[in-house]
């Protein structure tokens, strides 16, 4: 390739730590924290030890690496919608369609974060899923809240918005399990309909 032709550094850079996140959640969902080796996750991405230990600099820097990266991407995701316009309705489909989304974006890492938070530790170094745990159900409570400050919604927040989530964590939770009686996308906005179709106060706007 000439020289005016080839890929900047950054491109490059950014190129294989994309391969390296990729190769490490597929390596850790499938083996655990424990068992997965250096080895392991450099031949998935297809590059030398040296290049994961100058990236990440250790099996441990590359853990916290993906994880970090696949709750980033809800931040911001979620973030986003908070700052939409419209019916608190309309933010709560679009903001639990962002949070499937992600799901399907980083499945490996959801993966992962579940085996870890509700199984054995794996002697997995201390990772704060809460924190994305937190950031979806404050997200949700906040256009829980609007929506009845707007007189949309009618009952109790606490109460609507753990029925919120509850539909975005079977969904997901069911995919992850069962993935053959998955109802994708479609199928969790039409049972948050249902749920939203609930909360809507008589006569409310």
């Amino acid at each position: 390739m000439p020289e005016s032709e080839a890929a900047p550094p950054e491109t490059t850079e950014r190129k294989v730590r994309e391969r390296l996140h990729a190769a490490a959640a597929e390596v850790f969902a499938r083996k655990g924290y424990a068992s997965a080796t250096v080895n392991d996750i450099v031949r998935k991405a297809g590059v030398t030890k040296p290049v994961l230990y100058y990236h990440y600099g250790s099996k441990e820097g590359m853990y916290k690496a993906f994880l970090e990266s696949a709750l980033s991407d809800l931040e911001e995701r979620v973030g986003a919608v908070e700052t939409l316009r419209g019916s608190a309705s309309l933010r709560l489909s679009r903001l639990c369609g962002e949070i499937y989304a992600i799901f399907r974006r980083h499945t490996d890492a959801v993966r992962v974060m579940h085996a870890i938070y509700y199984g054995p530790p794996q002697g997995a170094p201390y990772f704060d899923f809460d924190r994305a745990l937190f950031r979806v159900e404050d997200s949700v409570s906040k256009i829980v809240r609007q929506g009845l400050e707007a007189g949309e919604f009618e009952g109790d927040a606490a109460a609507m918005t753990r029925a919120v989530l509850g539909v975005c964590n079977e969904c997901i939770d069911i995919e992850l399990a069962h993935p053959e009686k998955a109802v994708g996308k479609a199928g969790l906005l039409e049972s948050l309909d249902v749920v939203l179709r609930g909360m809507k106060r008589e006569g409310g706007r």
